[in-house]
């Protein structure tokens, strides 16, 4: 599926951004993921999404003033919790098509799906 679709049908969050499952990030195509957890976690046990980058949660301001703020982009953490705090800082900052990985790499790997280490 093409990010800007995945975005469309996304759940709309309060907080201004939107909510996907894990198992239509593992099916997307076209979007930035960012993993939002410290380095250690990125390549622990749970590893991550595949072809996901890393900036953790501290660093993500500054990372993103090179992004595209009409750009689709997923964060993703352990949980979803970082990673919704994370898109709220997007949004924040004039984001418009910031996504959130529900229940984080917990949930996705609960699913089965794919992840690197």
């Amino acid at each position: 599926m093409q990010a800007h679709t995945l975005f469309d049908q996304a759940t709309a969050n309060r907080r201004g951004f939107r909510d996907v499952t894990p198992a239509a990030v593992a099916e997307l195509r076209g979007a930035h993921v960012v993993d939002v957890r410290q380095p250690g976690e990125f390549n622990d046990t749970l590893g991550h999404v595949p072809g996901a980058v890393l900036v953790p949660l501290a660093t993500l301001g500054e990372a993103a003033r090179g992004w595209d703020p009409a750009a689709p982009v997923v964060l993703v953490c352990r949980s979803g919790a970082r990673s919704g705090n994370a898109a709220a800082q997007l949004v924040a900052a004039g984001f418009t098509r910031v996504m959130n990985m529900a229940g984080g790499m917990m949930a996705y790997r609960a699913a089965g799906l794919p992840a690197e280490s």
